[in-house]
């Protein structure tokens, strides 16, 4: 178990832990001999976790940071053993409304879920945000969800070390200081570990099924869309109700509810966004008819134009164009394969015509020529001779554009 969770972490990459440790490392000092001696401070009980490395990720609006926890590659491996385990264990518990992190489901299920509700009636949506979800995860509740399977002391005791290891951070300085508040205040799960994802989605089981026991789902209307931390409730009315027992029942889950971020939107009047899509109004760019629907947002489309022009920026000129335009493909194959649901051809257009109009700028400096070089650098060239990725023409293949 130990050897294919050791496959499966290396698998996924990583930078080290507060040791330092790689899996370069673990190489040369022999995989064979690094496992059996983790294997034997498990079966002795005499396994203690290290510290789990901070680092704080930008989130996509550019103002507020996401704490990512970096834990060992000592504690990672462990940690997918038992999801190994436990994963089958509990899928059969979680409910269909939760679609983060399970095999067969994915963002996009969750997002052609709520353009169903929308389109059948539900056009009143608590779009709810959760405060620092995994930092806020009680211990004591969560080990209890997983005791109700769970009857292993020893797995129990593993999960509950791993909860309230200490936290390392590095200041501005290069300073490193170590706290213990996940153990101190009993709650928090690092963000980024591996067993994280499994355990997050164990504790919101709870309010999804607890709303559906209730009775919310029946006598509000109101069904559930859960993928993580981010939660929205598609209500065929009475959404300030919704609303008002959601914030209940998270208090009662010691959870804390944004309240600035918080809100009833309803539609078509107004829009929300989940997953990255815009819900709300959109129009037929053929007959112009209004519908409900999904679009992506401008400021992801801004945000990939962003991206685009630091990739055909001034540090990049001594890069082949081959290069340059395999990264640049790589970046809008990755976008267009997430927003491909509604109305997406004018954001395809949008973005391939920054990208070109960039690229020819970056062929123009490299070569030093004055721009615009079309007859030099034409359409031709750059899509067909070097290969610069046409989103366009994706839509043609969409099954909405075929009907």
């Amino acid at each position: 178990m130990l050897t294919f969770a050791y496959a499966c972490s290396k698998a996924n990459g990583g930078a080290a832990g507060v040791d330092g440790q790689t899996f370069e490392d673990i190489e040369a000092y022999g995989v064979e001999r690094w496992l059996d001696e983790l294997s034997q401070e498990l079966k002795s009980r005499t396994y203690r976790p290290l510290a789990v490395r901070r680092v704080w990720i930008p989130k996509p609006d550019g103002k507020t940071q996401r704490p990512l926890g970096v834990p060992v590659i000592r504690d990672r491996v462990p940690m997918m053993a038992v999801v190994l385990v436990l994963d089958p264990i509990f899928e059969a518990d979680l409910q269909p409304e939760q679609y983060a992190y399970r095999r067969d489901h994915s963002t996009l299920d969750a997002v052609r879920r709520v353009h169903k509700l929308i389109n059948t009636g539900h056009v009143e949506i608590v779009d709810a945000d959760l405060a620092s979800y995994f930092d806020s995860l009680p211990h004591s509740e969560l080990l209890k969800s997983v005791a109700r399977r769970v009857v292993d002391g020893a797995m129990l005791r593993l999960i509950k070390m791993w909860l309230t290891a200490p936290v390392e951070e590095t200041d501005e300085k290069k300073r490193k200081h170590r706290n213990t508040r996940d153990r101190d205040e009993g709650r928090g799960s690092p963000q980024g570990s591996p067993i994280s994802p499994l355990l997050s989605n164990l504790y919101m089981r709870r309010f999804v099924l607890g709303w559906k026991k209730l009775g919310h789902e029946r006598r509000l209307g109101a069904s559930i869309v859960n993928y993580a931390d981010e939660l929205v409730i598609c209500c065929r009315g009475r959404g300030e109700e919704a609303l008002a027992a959601m914030q209940v029942m998270m208090t009662k889950l010691k959870l804390t509810v944004n309240e600035a971020k918080t809100r009833v939107a309803k539609l078509p009047e107004e829009k929300f966004d989940f997953l990255g899509y815009t819900f709300g109004r959109c129009y037929s760019p053929k007959t112009g008819r209004a519908y409900l629907g999904t679009a992506p947002p401008k400021k992801r489309v801004m945000r990939i134009c962003a991206v685009i022009s630091i990739e055909t920026g001034q540090t990049k000129l001594l890069l082949e164009p081959e290069k340059v335009v395999a990264r640049l493909n790589r970046i809008m194959n990755g976008w267009a394969n997430y927003f491909c649901l509604g109305p997406v051809s004018k954001a395809y257009r949008v973005i391939e015509r920054h990208a070109r109009r960039r690229f020819r700028q970056w062929l123009c400096r490299k070569h030093q020529l004055k721009w615009p070089a079309i007859h030099r650098f034409p359409d031709r060239y750059i899509d067909h001779r070097l290969g610069l990725v046409r989103l366009s023409q994706r839509t043609t293949s969409f099954s909405w554009a075929k009907s």
